[in-house]
């Protein structure tokens, strides 16, 4: 190079290579300073991006799927930030060099700076080669797994016992509602159902709205989306819950809705629940059928429930004789079991019971005399015609209960259980209400119509009674007893051909005794 003879004074002999060249901190020319020093260390000339074909996507680390095309700005965006040493140098420029679209190679071109020496700055340009990897998205994973759910049904209730469940877990084994589903798990506060498709769960959603009070809503979820024929896979979650109120439990219902069934009394229980709620009055023996659009229209929660109740002593029964099918009006002369012996105090309960009670029975109640409710319906009523206690059923002694086994049995759903359920807390909780349930189904004869019981082959004799296992009242012997009429065999369901009775045989692989 050729310098003007004012500029050849000003030059420099490079101590590398001995060319003239303009003074700088580094005192060596720019070629020597480039086989000197390396800006482009530590900034990988190589690096791999993972691409779905499915869905013709980039995985953005660490799990991120970015949609880009070829030479595009937001494929370049991709791959500069898989760059880890790029942040320590200054980026000038930096595009795509052409490769064959399908040699699974992206190269980029990079202008970057840097400062070597002080007042000097040091520019190079280099390549980064992009491998690109398969890899299967989530999406698409979920797209090509075999048997997965395309549809779940999320029933909850929001109480503190599953006697709902478990009866409403018989009527769908009695009607073989569950003859669709892929998997059936047990949760906390309620049961999901799984399904392979989306009418099958619309199905279990008719039927439920058919058998208990609910109400439900409906979400989907985009899965993935086939972009070669545009068909896109959604999954569906129906979330259903079932009305708080259950059997034998105190109501007050709104002053509203008490108009809308002729001045009905506002204190009820709860005698039954089938697609609507069915209260009564113990002091009229009215009846009142809620049904789900006007529990919801004017909702109203329970104050008390069976765990709630207490246990009465009964003194004498004076029948008034108004009946309402096999209910009986009557004035119940009680006593508290844990003050009875103790003090004196009694209470004159109106009841609905008549036709059952004798005196020297027990029976189970609200005690209203000592309980505090909150419940705004409840302290908007006229206490001066408040009643103290609230009958609800006749209690039968439990000894018995302890002391044989039954002679008959349910059949159960196979259920999964959730494993964040803590299994070992809600056991005991878990027995006790399947106990409480099984007494319901011994004690009341309609109930048990509704449901299939079957023959436990396997039950071992009553034992003996002794003069320890009756009361001294003599009510044991009036304890309710399920006849062999109403039992089934396990073979007996479906009987009226041949390819039901292999359906059944196939059901019954499914169930869980």
């Amino acid at each position: 190079m050729d310098y003007h003879p004012e500029i050849v004074e000003q030059l420099m002999y490079c101590p590398g290579c001995g060319a003239p060249t303009p003074p700088n901190a580094a005192n060596m020319c720019v070629n020597c300073i480039r086989n000197e020093v390396d800006i482009t260390e530590g900034i990988p000339k190589q690096a791999t991006i993972h691409f779905c074909r499915g869905c013709e996507r980039y995985l953005q680390p660490p799990g991120l799927w970015v949609n880009a095309t070829l030479e595009s700005r937001e494929l370049l965006t991709l791959c500069l930030k898989k760059l880890k040493g790029l942040s320590k140098v200054r980026l000038i420029d930096a595009g795509f060099i052409w490769t064959e679209p399908h040699s699974k190679r992206i190269k980029v071109k990079l202008t970057i700076q840097k400062e070597v020496f002080i007042n000097t700055i040091l520019q190079q340009i280099f390549e980064v080669e992009y491998i690109i990897s398969g890899q299967q998205c989530d999406e698409c994973t979920r797209l090509a797994a075999q048997n997965t759910w395309k549809a779940v049904v999320q029933l909850r209730q929001k109480v503190e016992h599953k006697r709902t469940f478990l009866y409403l877990e018989q009527l769908i084994l009695k009607h073989n509602a569950h003859k669709d589903t892929t998997n059936i798990k047990e949760m906390r506060d309620g049961i999901d159902f799984y399904y392979g498709a989306r009418n099958h769960a619309i199905k279990m959603i008719e039927f439920l709205s058919n058998v208990v009070p609910m109400k439900y809503k409906s979400s989907e979820q985009l899965i993935s989306k086939d972009i070669h024929t545009s068909v896109s896979n959604f999954k569906f979650t129906y979330s259903a819950e079932i009305v708080p109120v259950c059997k034998d439990d105190l109501v007050c219902i709104p002053k509203k809705l008490s108009h809308s069934f002729g001045n009905i009394n506002q204190l009820l229980i709860c005698t039954r629940i089938s697609s609507s709620i069915h209260l009564l009055d113990v002091n009229t023996l009215a009846v009142a059928d809620v049904s789900t659009t006007q529990y919801y229209r004017h909702p109203f929660t329970p104050m008390g429930s069976a765990k709630s109740m207490v246990e009465f002593y009964v003194l004498d029964v004076e029948p008034l004789g108004p009946v309402n099918g096999k209910r009986v009006l009557c004035d119940v002369h009680v006593a508290r079991m844990s003050d009875f012996g103790r003090n004196d105090e009694q209470f004159i309960a109106r009841s609905h019971l008549g036709a059952i009670l004798n005196p020297g029975d027990t029976v189970m109640g609200y005690d209203l005399a000592r309980a505090n409710f909150n419940n705004e319906d409840f302290d908007k009523l006229d206490r001066t015609n408040m009643p103290d206690v609230v009958l609800v059923r006749k209690a039968f002694p439990a000894r018995r209960k302890k002391t044989r086994q039954r002679n008959w049995k349910l059949v159960q759903l196979g259920k999964e259980v959730d494993e964040m359920l803590p299994r070992k807390q809600e056991q005991a909780k878990i027995e006790n209400d399947m106990e409480l349930f099984m007494r319901d189904i011994e004690e009341d004869p309609e109930f048990r119509s509704t449901i299939n019981i079957f023959k436990n082959e396997n039950s071992a004799p009553a034992p003996v009674e002794t003069e320890d296992m009756t009361d001294n009242d003599g009510s044991d012997d009036e304890f309710p007893e399920i006849s062999l009429e109403e039992m089934m065999d396990e073979m007996a369901i479906n009987m009226d051909g041949p390819d039901e009775d292999a359906e059944h045989d196939e059901d019954e692989d499914m169930m869980q005794m």
